[in-house]
């Protein structure tokens, strides 16, 4: 369907005419110093008649463009046909951590180690790409916790954010508590048996201001249910002088505390220690039940102004070319 944001422009379609009929002539003339060409025509329109057969092209001409621009103006736009949202699904947070230890590379993948953020990326962009009709959102967490994209059905946007994250942004901390805190006030008021935060971390609370434990009382209090992930190998091999020993990479990781946070809130813990078990709890989480929400519609608009505009244009230099070939 087309349509103008301000069609009142058009009102201003009299003008030019109005001007003319309305205007006293000059009393001298004097030569057009910067628009010879326009200053040419208001010498001829002195002395000959308003449309003569000699200037009636120009006449109309400088009509088309006047209404083109106006048209322009006016701002013409194409609506397309309502599109319906999913009217299923959830609203589902996902909370990332992004703090310094997510750098440690303790994930293989085809024989090679990689770090832990890549690995998630990989993983959890799969996992947004499945989960049509759910409204999701983005946290990232170092030492402060950040929403980088609000609740949407833009799956796309969201990945593309999440890809571009990189370790550090958020400083090197883990501030697990004010991620669930962010996401408990996104949250709180969107429809019951719908509010679900996924968060993965790979350590424990270094940073923040709230306590992960209190965070999970309050989220318990809105009806918000939490699954934690506790992501890094329990081992690799390290080589030095000394030969070659094992060690734990996920030392800090508070197995405990994400836990009591997934029960409290009615969740569940999950352990990824590589990429194979990180796919199985994200399938998992893939299959949460979805609930009835109220139904959305938007219509898709396409601005058109160009087109007038470009026309007004072409006219132009058809005028000026019209003028040369005359003189």
């Amino acid at each position: 369907m087309f349509s103008l944001i301000w069609p009142w422009m058009l009102a201003l379609a009299p003008l030019p005419f109005i001007y003319r009929w309305w205007r006293k002539p000059a009393d001298d003339q004097q030569a057009a110093l910067f628009a010879p060409v326009y200053g040419q025509l208001v010498a001829e329109s002195h002395n000959a008649p308003a449309v003569s057969r000699r200037n009636w092209p120009h006449f109309v001409l400088l009509t088309l463009i006047w209404f083109a621009c106006l048209l322009a103006a006016s701002r013409p736009q194409w609506i397309g046909e309502p599109i319906a949202l999913p009217t299923s699904g959830r609203d589902l947070l996902l909370a990332v951590d992004i703090s310094g230890s997510m750098e440690v590379e303790d994930m293989e993948v085809g024989g090679s180690l990689i770090d832990r953020l890549s690995v998630v990326k990989a993983v959890v962009g799969d996992f947004v790409e499945r989960r049509s009709g759910d409204r999701l959102g983005l946290i990232l967490f170092g030492d402060h916790a950040y929403l980088q994209t609000p609740l949407t059905f833009d799956r796309l946007t969201l990945n593309t954010l999440l890809q571009e994250a990189l370790i550090g942004f958020a400083g090197k901390g883990t501030a697990i508590g004010d991620a669930i805190g962010l996401g408990v006030k996104r949250l709180k008021d969107k429809d019951e048996n719908s509010r679900v935060i996924i968060l993965l971390t790979d350590g424990a609370n270094t940073a923040g201001e709230v306590e992960p434990l209190k965070a999970a009382e309050l989220a318990a209090a809105y009806g918000v249910k939490i699954y934690t992930i506790g992501v890094g190998a329990d081992e690799i091999l390290r080589r030095s002088l000394f030969g070659t020993r094992r060690v734990n990479p996920s030392a800090d990781l508070d197995e405990t505390t994400l836990r009591a946070i997934a029960t409290q809130t009615g969740g569940q813990y999950f352990r990824a220690r590589n990429p194979k078990e990180l796919v199985q709890i994200y399938a998992t989480l893939d299959l949460l039940e979805p609930v009835s929400q109220d139904a959305e519609t938007f219509r898709p608009t396409r601005a058109l102004f160009y087109w007038p505009l470009g026309g007004a244009l072409l006219l132009s230099g058809l005028l000026l070319l019209l003028r040369g070939l005359k003189s």
